[in-house]
């Protein structure tokens, strides 16, 4: 399970030091993708192959949009020997990503923001709307 909020700068290249703890769980190569709510997604390649098969098995008008959008842009990547890893120019347009970022875990997946809009994201959430997703999950 990926779990945990890291704090981060990208260097003058688009590299970011890749938390340890991470790397570890998704493994010497991953995938980078566009995420939603204009974040990165990182996915292991175990974790990859069960989107992908999940996405192959929609039909294909419900498939093709989802296709375009995660597949296009995605990139495997490996960490050097220092940990850094290279977030492609037009991943990081996506997302917004200059200078400051968050890495976070998010259980399968591994999530890139832009660190201020990730403060906004988590002040959007409120209790209530904590509380009612507890309840569909029956807490």
């Amino acid at each position: 399970m990926l779990i945990g909020e890291y704090q981060h700068s990208l260097d003058s290249k688009g590299r970011v030091n890749f938390p340890a703890k991470l790397r570890e769980s998704l493994g010497e190569t991953f995938i980078i993708t566009k995420g939603l709510d204009n974040c990165l997604f990182v996915y292991s390649m175990d974790e990859w192959k069960v989107l992908e098969d999940k996405i192959r098995a929609l039909p294909m008008s419900k498939a093709r949009d989802l296709q375009r959008f995660l597949f296009a842009g995605a990139v495997e990547v490996e960490a050097d020997k220092q940990g850094r890893v290279i977030i492609p120019q037009n991943l990081r347009s996506y997302a917004g990503l200059e200078k400051d970022i968050m890495v976070i875990g998010a259980s399968v997946r591994v999530e890139i923001w832009d660190t201020q809009r990730y403060q906004q994201s988590c002040e959007s959430l409120t209790s209530d709307s904590i509380a009612q997703a507890m309840d569909e999950l029956g807490f």
